[in-house]
C-alpha cells in the first residue's frame, strides 16, 4: 500500500513539473516594472505647439521633468515646434514600421560613443544627442526592453520606451 502511495506520488509530481514546463515562457525581459506594470498606449499629439513640457508632481511636493510615462500619461515631451527636431528629410531612411506597445525589442548592439543601438534584423538607430544623458547609463542589453513609438509630435523621429524605467528618449531610424 505504501509503495502504490509513494508511486502516485511520484506520478502526481512529475506531471505537475511537466505542465509547468509547458506553460509559454514571459518576454526575456519579463513583465514592464514601469508604468503601474504594462506597455502604455501610444503618447497623443499635443493641441498648442507651444506646449511646454509637463512635469510630473507628486504628493509629497517633488517635481519629475525628466520624459517620463505614469498611469499611461506621457510626462517631459518636448514642445511640437522645437527648432531642434525640425529635420530637412524627415524619414530619409525610410519608416519603422514594427513600433507601438505590441512590439517589444532586445538590443543587440550598442555602440556607446555613436549613441546608436541595433535590433535584430540589422535596424539601428540614433538616439538624439540631447536626450543621450537620459538614457545613457541604461542596462542596453538585459532583453526585451524597449518599445518604439512614433513621435506625434516631431516629423521623422520616434521614441524609445524602457519599459523598467518608464523613461523615454528621441530616436531616429537609420535604415537596415
Amino acid at each position: 500500500m505504501k509503495t502504490r502511495l509513494v508511486l502516485l506520488l511520484v506520478l502526481a509530481l512529475a506531471s505537475a513539473l511537466n505542465l509547468s514546463a509547458q506553460r509559454p515562457a514571459a518576454p526575456r525581459g519579463g513583465a514592464p516594472r514601469a508604468n503601474q506594470g504594462h506597455v502604455p498606449p501610444a503618447p497623443p499629439a499635443r493641441k498648442s505647439p507651444q506646449a511646454r513640457p509637463e512635469v510630473e508632481r507628486g504628493q509629497n511636493g517633488q517635481v519629475n521633468s525628466t520624459p517620463h510615462v505614469n498611469n499611461n500619461h506621457w510626462y517631459g515631451h518636448d514642445r511640437p515646434n522645437d527648432p531642434r527636431y525640425r529635420l530637412a528629410h524627415p524619414f530619409e531612411h525610410g519608416r519603422f514600421e514594427k513600433f507601438g506597445p505590441a512590439y517589444r525589442y532586445g538590443i543587440l548592439r550598442i555602440d556607446r560613443g555613436l549613441h546608436r543601438f541595433w535590433f535584430p534584423g540589422g535596424f539601428y538607430f540614433e538616439v538624439a544627442l540631447w536626450d543621450w544623458p537620459i538614457c545613457a547609463d541604461w542596462c542596453w542589453d538585459c532583453g526585451d526592453d524597449f518599445v518604439i513609438y512614433e513621435d506625434p509630435d516631431h516629423i521623422g523621429w520616434y521614441l524609445l520606451y524602457n519599459v523598467n524605467t518608464g523613461v523615454y528618449v528621441h530616436i531616429q531610424y537609420l535604415g537596415m
